[in-house]
């Protein structure tokens, strides 16, 4: 998977745009772990969640990489169960196809 399958029509706006920001990053693996995560959680995800995610976004993109990777410590305010679950997640590579 190299984008966005789901619609995000029936999200509300502040879920459209984290959805959006999961899967425009800066770089293509944080892009297809952070928005294949997004695709499949964001509809079920809190308020708080919602804040959580966020935050995780703002951290810089090389640095999550590492730290999903095991090339560096997960710092103790990323040590969660929301970023256990992103860093659980194992992009699909595959190119998309169409019918």
């Amino acid at each position: 998977m190299t984008g966005l399958v789901m619609s995000s029509a029936d999200l509300d706006p502040r879920r459209r745009r984290i959805l959006y920001r999961c899967w425009h990053r800066g770089i293509r693996e944080m892009d297809l772990i952070l928005g294949q995560f997004a695709e499949a959680e964001i509809a079920a995800l809190s308020d708080a969640e919602l804040d959580e995610l966020e935050r995780i976004m703002a951290e810089e993109d090389n640095d999550l990489i590492k730290f999903i990777n095991g090339a560096l410590p997960v710092p103790d305010h990323l040590k969660t169960p929301l970023f256990e679950r992103i860093a659980a997640v194992r992009p699909d590579f595959s190119p998309v196809t169409t019918p």
